[in-house]
């Protein structure tokens, strides 16, 4: 039996990575800042890239018009005229605006100065935004503390920036709570956060939909990402929502949900949108997308932006396509950018690359780094590296961590290890193991040794398991067990048909002959033949003998000599009598008696007594007596 992983594929991390979503707190003047560390970045989880067909050509895939403008009255926007709101998960926050194109910010600063010493509440509180978008604290805080005095709303919401960020969590909920009650919408956003932070969900939820309600497009998103952690409906609804007004992360994310609902052409058109704002793993997904729908050359081209940008996926990706066109320096450049970028899937490509070289150092050095690193595919690789080189004590620590760290096709190795030292029972605990998740293989040695135990019942379910899996041997295994509980079948009954109707374990031999399991290539024909079904059955007979089934060549020459070609069907006789098939060398020995070749007819009798059984080298002993007489005659 042959240990599973020798076969092995250019592994793909995945279209997702797993990243937080950045929970920067918003002050009202525009400014997004930057929380203090501490604060829970929930994001999503991976999904495995699995290669898909695509039922639409590229030309269509994604439409070249872009999503929906904003709507009026929906914006991100704070509640103090001035200074646009950035997206906070775009990057680092740009420069705020100056007032008026004239004036400089130390300009602005020093008019804001004026004005607030004059006692204007607006200037206080323009001047504590634009502090506190400076750094300047301990500054900025008395004039939000003066205009929050005097009712500003936005000072409010800022000073609960502030304080947040100064580590007064509860100070800063209280204030963001009275800009809230006001109606600001930003507020109410940081209030919903800070809730959900303390486990809080459904006081997040209601400020959260507050913050929504009011259009504002984080609290839009935060929404959806709580209704998404919770598996409740509404959150596509707030995701296409911050994604129609230019979030980027909600675009990505409505894009994964999109795609995973099978509508590649919107999911397409999403992940384009985020792509282009600088979101790197909406440029990977989308690279995925293209490949799947057969354009690989923009494939590459959005890899290329996202693995330049440190997504390691993207850059194994890229090994993968080159590494297909024979491009092996390139593809393994692209491997260790994906171990620099911190994906240990670079390593595990990079030792299949030198693997399929016949580089064996080399990919026992990848391996190994990879498997250190917590690669279970690598693990097992690597183990069966050791294995096929002689060293079954330094292979088996490798299963073993690549079994326990769920690698199905290292506890089906475990088992096949177990098996070949004699340990029976410890083979049977790794088999069941892999057979419980679904090891077509693990499931046929675990039904075979309950068919030896004597307990057909969960043998049948372990072979059904196997044979729905798709080993052929799990499948002929199981039409034999269905057979032997077939009555036998007598005469027919006046009136009734006397062909044999096709059961299940007919079905069950046919689908592991479809897959060349020559004996069940023979019973097939054979049951086909009880049907009086003669092409199917030749064409199973036929299917067996060519690859070198002896039952299977005697079958063919017993249906043709039947059909009246027995000078074909003595060639199929040959062959079988030549791979030591007595009851052919018998039919041969007739057929050249008949014919009056009585030296080749000798021949032929004598194979059939050397290689019987007892029946058939009794009756060839018979007629070879019988020639001798002839020929001495």
């Amino acid at each position: 039996m042959d240990v599973v992983g020798d076969r092995a594929t250019w592994w793909e991390s995945g279209r997702f990575t797993p990243s937080g979503t950045p929970w920067a707190e918003e002050a009202e003047s525009g400014t997004a800042l930057i929380p203090p560390p501490g604060i829970a970045q929930p994001g999503p989880g991976t999904a495995p890239a699995v290669p898909r067909p695509v039922a639409t050509g590229t030309d269509t895939l994604f439409a070249a018009t872009a999503p929906a403008e904003p709507a009026a009255g929906f914006t991100g926007a704070a509640d103090l005229a001035g200074d646009p709101v950035p997206d906070p998960f775009a990057g680092p926050v740009p420069a705020p605006e100056t007032l008026a194109p004239d004036l400089t910010d130390a300009e602005t600063e020093a008019r804001r100065r004026a004005a607030a010493a004059a006692g204007d509440t607006a200037a206080m509180s323009e001047l504590g935004a634009q502090l506190l978008r400076a750094g300047a604290l301990d500054e900025a805080e008395p004039y939000l503390r003066s205009a929050t005095s005097a009712g500003d709303r936005a000072a409010a919401n800022n000073l609960g920036v502030l304080l947040h960020q100064r580590g007064y969590k509860e100070e800063a909920a209280g204030w963001w709570r009275v800009a809230a009650v006001a109606g600001s919408s930003a507020a109410a956003h940081s209030l919903g956060r800070h809730h959900r932070e303390r486990g809080d969900e459904p006081a997040a939820e209601y400020w959260l939909r507050q913050s929504a309600e009011q259009g504002h497009v984080h609290g839009a998103f935060a929404l959806a990402d709580l209704l998404e952690h919770r598996g409740e409906a509404g959150a596509e609804r707030w995701l296409r929502r911050a994604a129609e007004h230019g979030h980027r992360e909600a675009s990505y994310r409505l894009a994964r949900t999109l795609e995973r609902r099978g509508k590649l052409k919107e999911a397409g058109r999403w992940y384009l949108s985020s792509a282009r704002e600088g979101e790197t793993r909406a440029a990977c997904a989308l690279g995925f997308l293209l490949r799947d729908a057969g354009d690989e050359e923009n494939a590459a081209v959005w890899w290329l932006k996202a693995a330049q940008n440190g997504d390691g996926n993207a850059a194994n990706a890229l090994g993968a396509l080159h590494a297909e066109r024979g491009e092996h320096q390139t593809a393994e450049r692209w491997y260790r950018s994906a171990m620099d970028a911190g994906d240990h899937n670079g390593a595990y490509n990079l030792a299949l690359l030198c693997a399929a070289q016949g580089r064996t150092a080399q990919a026992e050095q990848w391996y190994r780094r990879a498997a250190y690193a917590g690669h279970r595919e690598a693990s097992n690789a690597l183990a069966v590296m050791l294995l096929q080189a002689g060293d079954a004590a330094g292979a088996e620590p490798w299963f073993s961590k690549a079994a326990e760290t769920g690698s199905v096709d290292a506890a089906f190795n475990l088992g096949i290890l177990h098996a070949g030292r004699g340990d029976e029972d410890g083979a049977l605990r790794w088999y069941e193991r892999a057979a419980s998740a679904g090891h077509a293989e693990a499931a046929l040695q675990v039904g075979m040794a309950l068919l030896r135990e004597g307990d057909e019942r969960s043998a049948e379910r372990h072979l059904r398991c196997a044979a729905g899996g798709g080993s052929a041997e799990g499948a002929y295994r199981l039409a034999a067990l269905l057979d032997a509980r077939r009555p036998p079948q007598g005469p027919p009954r006046l009136g009734e048909s006397s062909v044999a109707a096709r059961d299940e374990s007919a079905a069950w031999y046919e689908r592991a002959a479809e897959q060349g399991h020559r004996r069940a290539q023979v019973r097939a024909g054979m049951l086909a033949a009880e049907r009086g079904e003669v092409e199917t059955a030749a064409r199973w007979y036929r299917a067996a003998a060519e690859a070198g089934s002896r039952n299977g060549a005697f079958n063919l020459g017993l249906l043709l000599a039947r059909e009246g070609g027995e000078p074909e069907a003595a060639l199929w006789w040959r062959r079988a009598a030549e791979a030591g098939h007595g009851r052919a060398a018998l039919r041969l020995g007739l057929f050249f008696a008949r014919r009056g070749e009585l030296e080749e007819s000798q021949h032929w009798c004598d194979a059939a007594v050397a290689a019987g059984p007892g029946e058939v080298a009794e009756r060839a002993g018979r007629l070879r007596e019988a020639l001798r007489e002839e020929l001495s005659a």
